[in-house]
C-alpha cells in the first residue's frame, strides 16, 4: 500500500510510515501487550480479551474498575501494583467524581474532584485523570475492588525493593513520553511510570513530559498529604507532602 508522503510515497512497516512516521490503522502489532502498539505506540482502550482477570491474547493480569477501564498489573517484590494511571470518574459505589474545569472552581474546592491536564480528554487516554486528596480520602473508595491507593509506607517498600531513593526512579520510568534523554529510564521494573505533570491548588497545569506525581493515602497535616514524584533530570524518586489541593496520578496496590 502507497500514497503521498512528505517525501514522495509511504513507506510502510506495518502501520508506520518509516520515511515520515505517519501511523495507519492497519497492522498494528499487539502481540506483545493488546493495549498498546508496539511499533507505534498507539494506546488501545478496552482493548484486551479478558477470561477473568486475565487477557487470554497477551497473558496480562488485567484490573477492570468501575467504569470498565481496564489497567494492567505488575508484581514488584511482594507487591502487586496497578502498570497504568487511574483514569476513573465514579467513585466505587456509582456516585460520580466531581470533573471540574475551572481553575477558580478548583482552587476552592475541599471535596473530592478531578480533571485531566490541560482539560484535554485526550490527555487521559495516555495519563489518566488528576485527582485532589479529598478524592484519594473519600470514604466511597477509588481503587478497583480488591486494590487501594498505596500509604506512604507501601511507597517506600517499593522504592527500598529497588533500590533506595536515588535509584528507582530510573527502574520505575517509562521510555517513552518523557522529555527528550529522561535521565536513566530503563522501565525494568514494568511500572511504566508516565510524566503526566500535576494541577496546581491555584487551577494551573504544569510539568507534563517532565515530572511524574503520585498520592500516597497518608495524611501529612489538615491541609497536606504525602506524594512521590519523579523528574526527567535523574533517576530517583522523590518524596514530598502537598496541597490537598493539588491534582496528582494515582496508581494503585492490591490489598
Amino acid at each position: 500500500m502507497s500514497s503521498r508522503c512528505n517525501s514522495g510515497f509511504h513507506t510502510w512497516s506495518g502501520c508506520k510510515c518509516t520515511v515520515c512516521g505517519k501511523t495507519r490503522d492497519e497492522q498494528h502489532d499487539r502481540s506483545k501487550d493488546c493495549g498498546k502498539c508496539s511499533k507505534c505506540g498507539m494506546i488501545f482502550i478496552k482493548a484486551h480479551t479478558l477470561s477473568g482477570s486475565k487477557c487470554t491474547v497477551c497473558e496480562k493480569t488485567i484490573v477492570v474498575d468501575k467504569d470498565g477501564n481496564e489497567y494492567k498489573t505488575v508484581t514488584i517484590g511482594t507487591q502487586e501494583w496497578t502498570a497504568e494511571n487511574l483514569n476513573i470518574e465514579h467513585y466505587c459505589n456509582g456516585d460520580p467524581i466531581s470533573l471540574v474545569q475551572d481553575a477558580s472552581e478548583w482552587k476552592n474546592l475541599n471535596t473530592g474532584a478531578c480533571c485531566y491536564y490541560d482539560n484535554k480528554t485526550s490527555n487521559g487516554k495516555i495519563y489518566g485523570k488528576l485527582y485532589n486528596w479529598y478524592a484519594v480520602n473519600d470514604s466511597r473508595g477509588l481503587a478497583p475492588e480488591g486494590w487501594h491507593v498505596p500509604s506512604d509506607e507501601e511507597w517506600t517498600q517499593l522504592i527500598d525493593y529497588l533500590g533506595g531513593e536515588k535509584a528507582a526512579g530510573g527502574k520505575l520510568k517509562a521510555t517513552t513520553l518523557w522529555k527528550s534523554l529522561s535521565t536513566g529510564a530503563t522501565n525494568s521494573s514494568e511500572f511504566t511510570a508516565f510524566s503526566g505533570g500535576y494541577r496546581f491548588s491555584i487551577g494551573d497545569f504544569n510539568d507534563v513530559g517532565k515530572y511524574g506525581y503520585f498520592w500516597s493515602a497518608s495524611e501529612f497535616n489538615g491541609t497536606l498529604a504525602w506524594f512521590r514524584y519523579l523528574s526527567y533530570v535523574n533517576s530517583g524518586v522523590l518524596r514530598g507532602y502537598g496541597f490537598k489541593k493539588n491534582g496528582l496520578s494515582i496508581r494503585c496496590v492490591k490489598d
